[in-house]
């Protein structure tokens, strides 16, 4: 098993082994993001101690997206949002995934299971500009074909609040 595999399954393992009391404080804080720990402590009933350390630990695990993905992209001017698929040259993934991360409107990347060898969700100002994100996109080393899909609306926002119930 590679590195990066052994990487991937043990942070799924850790993601999966919270425990009633992590719930409890990720319940409080996706309700409250902003709330200081000692309130945390004192709403859980639980020592401050115990809630900073387990934040503290499931930010070092990779269970805590950063601070960043709370930003909505329109709030910073790129209030167009779209998909776009893209068909690779497998032998040059590496450099592919190292291009898309230097294009800022890239948000996510995913690799599914199908025809498509890489989903990228994506952000811009305009129709034109998404133009723009979609060339960039196109002529990074590897990328032989692309499909960009905008969405229209949003109509679920990112949510894991479900998740969270015992």
């Amino acid at each position: 098993m590679t590195n990066a595999l052994r990487a991937e399954r043990e942070e799924l393992i850790t993601l999966l082994e919270l425990d009633t009391t992590d719930k409890r404080i990720l319940r409080a804080l996706d309700e409250d993001p902003r709330v200081p720990i000692m309130v945390l402590a004192q709403r859980l009933g639980l020592a401050r101690g115990t809630v900073q350390s387990r934040l503290e630990r499931m930010a070092s695990s990779g269970a805590l997206r950063a601070n960043s993905s709370r930003v909505l992209p329109a709030a910073l001017g790129r209030g167009v949002a779209a998909s776009v698929s893209a068909e690779l040259d497998q032998s040059h993934l590496n450099d592919a995934i190292a291009a898309l991360r230097e294009i800022p409107e890239v948000l996510e990347c995913h690799a599914p299971a199908g025809d498509t060898d890489l989903l990228i969700r994506v952000v811009a100002t305009s129709p034109d500009d998404l133009y723009r994100v979609s060339e960039e996109i196109r002529l990074c080393p590897g990328i032989v074909r692309t499909s960009t899909s905008m969405f229209l609306r949003e109509v679920i926002p990112y949510r894991t609040t479900g998740l969270l119930a015992d």
